[in-house]
């Protein structure tokens, strides 16, 4: 069984469109709906914003669905010149960049507990999602994608977040799916379209990119489940 979480209602209902014998549940007042896609079994859900509701969202894909590969669509702001508006981030490893007990000798990002920074993502997840970007036409690179419960919109964070991290996207879901992922064992990789610079200068206007992120993640996805 394959969970895939969106960050936006619209790019998961292009997927829940697409699916055979789809039928929905609601858990912890997030709608599960299972069925086909691609030929494959699958559950698909809008998690919500934040990293709580990801978590959420993720921990329950698994224990209620059996789930046993993860992947995370939806929208990041770069951190790297390499990827502009409607490339693509996909993740080799997912960071906390807001998780900070550096006060008491700890580096920062640190996840206390299991005591990791880097949260590493399916090396074999994250080739096959490039393979699928680049069928569907877009530029993509794979590399460390940071999350944090804060919009970033302004320069210094954003270049903070380069300096401690190397990551070259960010957004507020990945790295709790990833957090959930790795102590549950549990291959994922987090696919995300650019949608701005990650300083406060949008590139393009909302809802022109929504439509676009919304058709190229729904591509990509259906692309990469078909290899799965």
């Amino acid at each position: 069984m394959i969970g895939i979480i969106g960050a936006m209602a619209v790019e998961v209902e292009a997927l829940k469109s697409k699916m055979q014998n789809a039928s929905a549940k609601t858990v912890s007042n997030i709608e599960f709906t299972c069925g086909l896609l691609s030929g494959k079994e699958v559950v698909v859900a809008q998690c919500g914003i934040g990293k709580v509701f990801a978590a959420i969202c993720a921990q329950t894909m698994i224990l209620e669905f059996g789930i046993d590969t993860l992947i995370n669509t939806g929208v990041a702001g770069t951190l790297t010149k390499e990827l502009s508006v409607c490339d693509v981030a996909i993740s080799c490893c997912t960071v906390q960049h807001d998780m900070d007990t550096s006060p008491i000798g700890d580096p920062v990002g640190l996840i206390s507990g299991i005591n990791v920074i880097k949260l590493p993502a399916s090396e074999k997840l994250a080739k096959l999602a490039e393979e699928s970007v680049r069928e569907v036409g877009l530029n993509c690179k794979i590399g460390c994608i940071a999350s944090g419960d804060q919009f970033i919109a302004a320069k210094e964070q954003k270049e903070k977040i380069i300096s401690c991290f190397g990551a070259i996207a960010c957004e507020m879901e990945g790295a709790a799916i990833g957090h959930v992922a790795y102590v549950n064992k549990v291959d994922y990789v987090v696919i995300r379209a650019i949608s701005d610079s990650a300083d406060g200068e949008a590139e393009m206007d909302y809802p022109t990119f929504v439509k676009k992120a919304a058709e190229s993640s729904a591509k990509i996805t259906l692309s990469l489940v078909s290899k799965l």
